[in-house]
């Protein structure tokens, strides 16, 4: 029997439950799997696979509802960190411990590569949040926020450039001033 703080707990994170990227998240993540399962040809690789569907699709939503309320921290740099590494630290974890838990064991590389895509993943939710998509009860649909994918993805894809161009313009304009004196 749950005592009162659990069933509390429970019910804010279904209360907080997205799933839009629940949806999202079992179908990428699955694939990722799959593609590192299927290149190693391991024993048991579809077991794996729907070890990670199931698994994803019943927590995806609830991380990706505690990066939503992350969002809302006073100190933008703590919601951020909760977001890009806190929420995938925790989601790899119990991730890992359900394949261990489940019996076929898990190559390193699938390991390795869904960690990767998990920091990625995850960035690309700070940034998507960040400017609107992807949150639950906001009223906006999922075809509007498909809508607004492909400029976000653009902005994404982009964004390293524009920092190393930004750095290195204010490195220049650092040693022409340093010049003149």
């Amino acid at each position: 029997m749950p005592t009162q703080s659990q069933s509390s707990l429970l019910k804010v994170l279904l209360s907080s439950w997205n799933w839009k990227c629940a949806m999202m998240s079992a179908t990428a993540r699955s694939l990722v799997y799959l593609a590192a399962v299927a290149r190693g040809g391991g024993h048991g690789a579809m077991a794996i696979v729907l070890v990670e569907t199931g698994y994803v699709t019943m927590t995806a939503g609830i991380y990706a509802g505690l990066q939503q309320q992350a969002l809302r921290l006073r100190m933008r740099w703590l919601g951020d960190l909760i977001i890009v590494a806190g929420v995938p630290l925790l989601s790899q974890s119990l991730d890992w411990l359900t394949h261990r838990l489940s019996g076929p064991p898990v190559a390193v590389r699938a390991t390795i590569a869904v960690s990767i895509f998990a920091l990625i993943s995850a960035m690309f939710h700070l940034h998507v949040m960040r400017n609107g998509v992807f949150l639950s009860g906001q009223g906006r649909s999922l075809f509007h926020d498909f809508q607004r994918i492909p400029r976000l993805i653009a902005a994404f894809v982009a964004r390293p450039v524009v920092v190393a161009v930004a750095m290195l313009s204010r490195a220049v304009r650092t040693a022409e001033s340093e010049a003149a004196v």
